[in-house]
């Protein structure tokens, strides 16, 4: 039987899994995810900034502000904090590869009703065939006053599907399944005939679309409208994604697994907030805190960060000069980033037991094991002796299990945030993540306790960085 305590950790492990999955299955695009980010905030007392105003920021002042309603970067001011001290920060993306509308998307073929699509990052694409797909993001309206609002709408029912070829008609697709990214990608929303005979049984002449009837189907503004309970001629644009409509989910014998879409990289940003409101919850922790700590969690990774949204933007500088504005300390900004971290957090590869061999023998990390700090004699990865130094000691000091990741020799790396904002800042920066399978599959695999493994590692960090590293004095 287990232990009163091991039966406690068990119940608030399963209790923050299951937060989680809602985290997930509420953020079918990175509108909906930030707007959860938000709600999150809202509740534990953090006050809304607004990039055009002026800020005045408190000692123990709780703050947060958006960009694009798709980028979300909350802050919390330490008690002994003052300019030329450091930010301890945790950085993660919002946005996954999925299919976004095209600004054009209106198409009948064979009395099919379809829909254009553009491919967004690189996605596992044929992982998307025979899947049930809603429709996610946000559209501009138009008001009765001439304003312009941003809505967040989601049809979280299978209104889209791109079904495979019959094998009947493709004896070879077992062999090798090819398919075309611009002609065999094309969704199916539903049947001209079926939209006829609706159209002409509906009297509600306030769902014909005017601005929008040449760039989308009537079928597909009449679902918007009804989902968003607008006029259709108020409609003046959107920001559209497809998403699978299955719910995250546990998995495995002993619900040892989450199962989902957008793990990579909703994993990491929801442990990276988690942990910012955890670390509050000892307030002499914050009192006696001489940085900010800070969470950035960024758009537009998945295509290179480079937009005025991404980590390859002046954003993140930008708000650290805000930070440490002072009249009669000029150099307050360069010297805080050099009392920094950054702890770059995107998913981890785990190793495949069907494919063990695409891993390095040394190097093979495995779900549930913890968190992986990831290294790249290239700096494909920002990993250094002494960033890694730092989080291992914080690791070490609370027990909490790390693991290492480097890419073989013969096979391509890819990369994260963490190269782009320590070059942009000469910042340090570790990166780290989550091991996971199925990465830029329409539905991944991850361990539910490295939910916990991360949310803790990181709530230390937050806690004890500024202390630490004047204690190690590595530079």
């Amino acid at each position: 039987m287990a232990s009163t305590s091991t039966a406690a950790a068990a119940s608030a492990t399963s209790g923050r899994v299951a937060d989680f999955l809602r985290f997930l299955h509420h953020s079918p695009s990175p509108f909906h995810a930030v707007n959860q980010c938000r709600e999150r905030l809202a509740k534990h007392g953090f006050v809304e900034l607004k990039e055009r105003d002026r800020w005045s920021i408190s000692a123990g002042g709780r703050y947060y502000f958006t960009r694009n309603q798709s980028t979300i970067v909350a802050f919390v001011a330490g008690g002994r904090f003052k300019p030329g001290n450091g930010v301890s920060i945790v950085a993660a993306h919002t946005d996954s590869p999925c299919f976004k509308l095209k600004p054009v998307s209106k198409r009948e073929k064979l009395d099919y009703i379809q829909v254009g699509v553009q491919l967004y990052g690189g996605g596992v694409w044929h992982s998307w065939f025979d899947r049930d797909l809603g429709l996610a993001g946000r559209v501009l309206v138009e008001s009765e006053k001439g304003t312009y609002t941003h809505h967040l709408v989601r049809i979280d029912r299978p209104i889209l599907r791109i079904p495979t070829l019959a094998i009947h008609l493709d004896r070879t697709v077992n062999e090798a399944f090819k398919f075309n990214k611009e002609t065999h990608l094309t969704p199916i929303l539903g049947m001209v005939e079926e939209q006829l005979n609706n159209t002409a049984n509906n009297s509600d002449k306030s769902t014909t679309p005017v601005l929008e009837a040449a760039r989308h189907h009537p079928a597909l503004i009449k679902l918007l409208v009804e989902e968003l309970h607008v006029d259709a001629d108020h409609i003046r644009d959107m920001e559209l994604c497809l998403y699978d409509i299955q719910p995250p989910t546990l998995g495995g014998a002993t619900n040892e697994f989450v199962l989902s879409a957008r793990l990579d990289n909703l994993f990491m940003s929801y442990c990276a907030l988690e942990a910012l409101l955890d670390s509050l919850e000892h307030a002499d922790h914050v009192d006696n805190d001489e940085n900010i700590r800070l969470v950035a969690l960024f758009d537009n990774e998945e295509i290179g960060s480079t937009s005025a949204y991404g980590a390859d933007s002046a954003l993140l500088e930008s708000t650290l000069r805000r930070l440490q504005a002072s009249d009669h300390h000029i150099t307050a900004f360069e010297e805080s980033v050099q009392k920094s971290l950054l702890v770059s957090a995107d998913m981890a590869h785990a190793v495949h037991p069907n494919y063990a061999e695409k891993h390095e023998d040394n190097h093979r990390p495995r779900i549930n094991s913890g968190v992986v700090i990831k290294r790249n004699a290239n700096q494909r990865y920002a990993t250094t002796s002494a960033t890694g130094l730092l989080l291992r000691e914080i690791a070490r000091q609370h027990d909490i299990p790390l693991q290492e990741f480097v890419i073989r020799n013969d096979s391509s790396c890819g990369s994260t945030i963490g190269p782009l904002l320590s070059a942009k800042l000469g910042l340090r920066t570790i990166d780290v993540g989550c091991p996971q399978l199925a990465m830029h599959s329409i539905r991944e695999m991850g361990g539910t306790h490295d939910v916990q493994h991360a949310i803790d590692l990181f709530t230390a960090f937050f806690n004890q960085f500024a202390h630490l590293d004047k204690q190690l004095q590595v530079d």
